[in-house]
């Protein structure tokens, strides 16, 4: 699935967030889930996609990241929650 996206990862239901950016959502979960890059995620066992958002373009994506890290973390979990109450992991359903 080439296409820009923002995405959120947590550790578990109300855990640790981190909040992404790609133009390939597969390949960058699966790096995140592989401990393949050195940072956040692998310290702190950030791995279960809650949340993700398609753009048209990678400008517009970089702006909805930047917008929501800028959000309360209650604000993050409302936007997990309304479409994905049970914090499913997600990547399933794009592999």
């Amino acid at each position: 699935m080439k296409q820009p996206c923002v995405y959120l990862l947590a550790s578990c239901k109300n855990g640790t967030l981190y909040v992404g950016v790609t133009s390939d959502i597969i390949k960058r979960i699966w790096e995140h889930k592989s401990n393949v890059v050195e940072g956040f995620t692998k310290k702190y066992g950030v791995h279960t996609l809650v949340w993700y958002e398609i753009h048209e373009n990678m400008e517009s994506a970089i702006s909805r990241e930047k917008t929501i890290k800028g959000w309360k973390r209650q604000w993050k979990l409302e936007l997990i929650e309304k479409e994905n109450p049970a914090w499913t992991d997600l990547y399933k359903s794009l592999i």
